[in-house]
């Protein structure tokens, strides 16, 4: 008999690996993965980036590289960030493979078994996945349309006490409701913490894919927020929905003290991140690149996720309900309470869409009348028509 480890033993099935399945299934409409559409991937832009580098820079690509990240490559994400508003004093950075290694570490370098990680409800599956894997416990705090609800977030403090190491959110167009934090809800978070002492992990893949230019300031991450150590905070990023997930690049800027124990975790994970790609993500930053890129992407985004909206409104029954998304790639939609999206998932992919049920996001993995709806990999000749085929679902199981 093999003896797995208690904390293989505790791993919940991955959803992503489901996610990923359905995604890739040509016989239905998806709207299940978080995953930028392929066309618009920016193919030509790689082939010039590519073809212009020296020799000595594609040797460079192919070589292991500094556990921290490429030097060139760390200073353009610095000077990136400091852009944004970002004190880089007494901080550092750490370039990961992807998004999803800054939270392990992050949890991994935090947690022992049976701490709390107090998140949003609902939450990231990755950034779920990650803490139980260190045996750690999540709770997940309700949202409204501004972000967490400060006097639930104060009770579970309160609750747990010197047993939370950790508060996770995803302020900017939230994986998986779509919403993102007031100026005064984050203002509010930053204050809770503060007198509590306790370290946030601010998720921020999707901040810069705002629909309307207006709506940019809302974007201000809470760690620009903070000019002084009152609140220990870690603010992980990502290449994924900005440049292509396949690069497998994001980071993590956090104080020194914390990306030193990241630093060596990391070595005994991966050693490096992928030079190759790093190289490329260099060059990607240089001459605005970046930004042309965003410039190209929020407006097609923008209209992926209104065809949506309209054809939610066209077609779903009374008494269910959905976020409007100002950014990013999802639609939470919200059932009668007596509802399971379970049984709504089931009679809708017989016929023909997919979507993520809620028990998925639930810190829990129980609570399951909502779900969510990814645009942002549809074709947009095919959105309106999964939305009729998702509709017609819920109102059979009505």
């Amino acid at each position: 008999m093999i003896r797995f480890s208690s904390s293989a033993q505790k791993m919940r099935s991955s959803e992503i690996r489901k996610l990923m399945k359905l995604a890739a299934d040509p016989s239905l409409i998806s709207f299940a993965g978080g995953m930028p559409a392929n066309s618009l991937f920016p193919i030509d832009t790689l082939d010039e980036i590519y073809a212009s580098l020296s020799v000595q820079a594609k040797q460079t690509a192919m070589q292991y590289g500094p556990t921290e990240g490429l030097p060139p490559l760390v200073k353009g994400l610095k000077e990136y960030l400091a852009s944004k508003g970002f004190n880089l004093e007494g901080q550092d950075l750490l370039v990961t493979t992807g998004a999803q290694q800054a939270i392990n570490v992050i949890a991994k370098v935090m947690l022992d078994p049976d701490d709390i990680v107090i998140t949003e409800y609902p939450s990231f599956i990755g950034a779920l996945a990650a803490f139980k894997s260190y045996q750690a416990i999540t709770e997940g705090v309700p949202m409204d349309d501004e972000g967490i609800i400060i006097s639930k977030l104060e009770e579970a403090l309160d609750k747990h006490k010197s047993r939370v190491k950790l508060v996770y959110l995803s302020p900017y167009f939230h994986n998986p409701a779509g919403i993102i934090y007031s100026e005064s809800r984050k203002n509010a978070v930053l204050e809770v913490l503060r007198k509590r002492k306790i370290c946030l992990l601010e998720d921020d893949p999707y901040g810069e894919l705002y629909f309307d230019q207006a709506d940019k300031v809302l974007t201000q991450p809470i760690k620009t927020m903070v000019n002084d150590e009152s609140v220990p905070i870690c603010y992980a990023g990502s290449f994924s929905k900005i440049f292509g997930p396949g690069i497998r690049l994001g980071w993590l800027l956090a104080p020194t003290e914390i990306i030193d124990k990241c630093q060596l975790c990391k070595q005994s994970m991966d050693a490096c991140s992928s030079s190759f790609t790093q190289v490329l993500a260099t060059e990607f930053l240089k001459e605005s690149r970046l930004e042309k890129y965003l410039q190209l992407l929020r407006p097609v985004y923008a209209r992926k996720a209104q065809i949506m909206l309209d054809s939610l409104k066209e077609h779903m029954p009374k008494g269910v309900s959905w976020t409007t998304p100002k950014g990013g790639f999802y639609i939470w939609v919200t059932l009668p309470e007596h509802m399971d999206s379970s049984d709504v998932f089931s009679k809708s992919i017989e016929g023909g869409a997919a979507f993520v049920i809620g028990s998925a996001f639930d810190p829990a993995g129980k609570r399951n009348n909502s779900f969510r709806l990814a645009f942002s990999h549809t074709p947009e000749d095919m959105i309106a028509k999964g939305v009729e085929i998702v509709a017609d679902a819920v109102k059979a199981s009505l």
